[in-house]
């Protein structure tokens, strides 16, 4: 059955109902199957209906052979020998009674007659002989001069009753195995529908919020998607406002800032004796301005989507090698050793983004790291993946706190330094866009910390 609906005029696709669908389905294989289970019984039923038909007339047969003997009780026919090796289905016995005695009867029949003192001229009665129930029919002469009494064990009706099972059992268990196979194959196909718009919805992320598309949804599901659509437009409309107000803000406040500085530093000239606390709001202001930078940097990343980066193969050693040289005073003025260590030549990646990452990542090892300690940059491969690691031998973070270093606006309490709590989740974007992933763990010979960039292997 087709998944897509049919077109009723250019290219507004005709709403079909799931529930018709599904009910169609189940109806239209139970019914198929019916009829071959249908025609499987009737062949069965038929064979075997032909093979008691058959006996019943072996048997009719014996009977008229037996009738015809002298009244002899001596002379009884033996059916059993008469025929020897052939499954007797019917089997049926019968005796000649006049005046109470029976003057001939086959070799199964009892001596005595089946039924005694019978009322009817003619009739059907259940009787048990030595345990086991018979099936009599009594049939008397006009004149009441003899009759005829014809008995079968009910026995032999349920060993034809068991055979016909016998022979059903296979074809119905199989025929059920066919219908329950066929069922689920016609259900997943009908309810494809639903697990094609929930991948959608699953692939759906804040960098694509794009409502899903109703073609070719049963009428069941529209109002569904119809729903998260308008819930993943008014989801995108506030993220939208959201990065729109953070990046006009922080645009906004650069420039106050740059002036606010300017003037404090001119102050600071002219008023010699109160240097200190003019330093001190510089620093303040300085503060205030990366803080601004960093929402700038955030609100510029988030929009972006990884298929959408440019990238290229960018060699390592003299990339790294630019990146030491604009932290070597800082480095210097802390007493701090920068060290390179690359054993890979190049990784494909956004040269402009990846300086920001791994600068962010320089600053905070010598903002955090006491005076002679060391840096370390190692670009090496490692499970099939191609790793960017920044560790140094500092004080460290406690391994309970680190997996919240990324987290927006976090900062570890105690360090002593003043930070916005941006540069970590900056790092951690920008690698989302490349397809890479941003841990954590010791540092260099087990003190410090080390940040990793995992990028999947070329």
């Amino acid at each position: 059955m087709a998944d897509t609906p049919l077109k009723q005029s250019g290219d507004k696709p005709r709403s079909y109902s799931l529930r018709l669908r599904l009910l169609w389905t189940i109806v239209g294989t139970s019914t198929l199957l019916w009829l071959a289970s249908l025609t499987i019984m009737v062949f069965i039923a038929w064979n075997e209906t032909n093979d008691v038909f058959d006996d019943a007339l072996k048997e009719s047969s014996n009977l008229i052979m037996a009738a015809t003997t002298d009244f002899n009780e001596r002379g009884l026919l033996n059916q059993s020998e008469a025929a020897a090796g052939e499954p007797r289905k019917v089997d049926i016995q019968y005796q000649i009674v006049i005046d109470g005695r029976v003057i001939q009867r086959t070799a199964k029949a009892p001596a005595t007659p089946f039924v005694a003192g019978f009322e009817q001229r003619k009739g059907f009665k259940n009787i048990n002989i030595d345990g086991k129930r018979w099936r009599i029919f009594v049939l008397r002469s006009k004149d009441a001069r003899f009759e005829v009494q014809v008995g079968q064990k009910f026995k032999k009706r349920l060993d034809i009753l068991e055979e016909l099972a016998d022979s059903l059992a296979l074809p119905v268990l199989l025929l059920l195995a066919v219908l329950a196979a066929l069922s689920w194959y016609c259900v997943s196909r009908v309810m494809r529908p639903i697990n094609n718009a929930a991948y959608a919805l699953s692939t759906k992320s804040r960098d694509d919020l794009t409502p899903v598309s109703l073609d070719g949804q049963p009428s069941e599901l529209r109002p569904i998607v119809s729903a998260l659509n308008g819930l993943l437009l008014r989801l995108a409309s506030a993220l939208q406002a959201e990065r729109r107000f953070t990046a006009d803000a922080a645009h906004e406040l650069r420039t106050p800032l740059a002036a606010l500085r300017m003037r404090v530093q001119l102050l600071q000239r002219q008023h010699s004796e109160l240097s200190a606390p003019f330093q001190k709001l510089r620093d303040d202001i300085d503060r205030s301005t990366a803080l601004v930078e960093n929402l700038l940097a955030l609100a510029r990343l988030d929009p972006l989507s990884p298929n959408k980066l440019e990238r290229q193969a960018v060699a390592l050693q003299p990339f790294l090698q630019e990146l030491l040289r604009t932290h070597a005073a800082m480095a210097e003025q802390r007493g701090i050793g920068l060290h390179i260590d690359a054993r890979l030549d190049h990784i494909q990646m956004n040269p402009d983004m990846m300086q920001i990452a791994l600068r962010n990542l320089l600053d905070n090892a010598l903002r955090y790291c006491p005076p002679h300690s060391t840096v370390k940059i190692t670009c090496c491969s490692i499970s099939g993946r191609q790793r960017i690691a920044v560790c140094d031998d500092g004080p460290g973070v406690a391994a309970q706190q680190r997996n919240r270093l990324s987290e927006r606006f976090f900062r570890v309490l105690g360090s002593g330094e003043q930070g916005s709590g941006l540069g970590l989740s900056i790092v951690r974007r920008i690698a989302e866009l490349h397809g890479a992933s941003l841990s954590f763990g010791s540092g260099l010979e087990g003190r410090g910390l080390c940040v990793f960039l995992d990028f999947p292997a070329e």
